[in-house]
């Protein structure tokens, strides 16, 4: 099932198995950003984390997952949020 993503602020795309690989966990996400079930979500292999709001969220971020192994555009992605309101994005993985 694809996970609509959101056009008001950025959001973060990870492969749930390069999450899984780093040792990475919700709880951990969730007590950093204080996250709300509908800013973690998981479908199928793919795990999206936003919409990211607040001026270094997605840096720190993006940092996060850096340090914890994961390589920018092979195992995450991000999406700036910067769309149109009559433009409806949603994502999936592949496989």
């Amino acid at each position: 099932m694809p996970l609509p993503i959101d056009n008001t602020a950025p959001s973060l795309l990870i492969r749930r198995d390069a999450f899984e690989r780093a040792g990475m966990t919700r709880q951990a996400f969730d007590e950093a950003l204080g996250l709300t079930p509908e800013e973690f979500r998981m479908e199928g292999a793919l795990i999206v984390i936003g919409p990211l709001v607040g001026e270094d969220t997605l840096t720190d971020l993006i940092a996060r997952c850096e340090d914890a192994g994961l390589v920018y555009f092979d195992d995450f992605f991000e999406l700036s949020g910067n769309w149109p309101e009559w433009l409806a994005l949603f994502a999936m993985d592949r496989s």
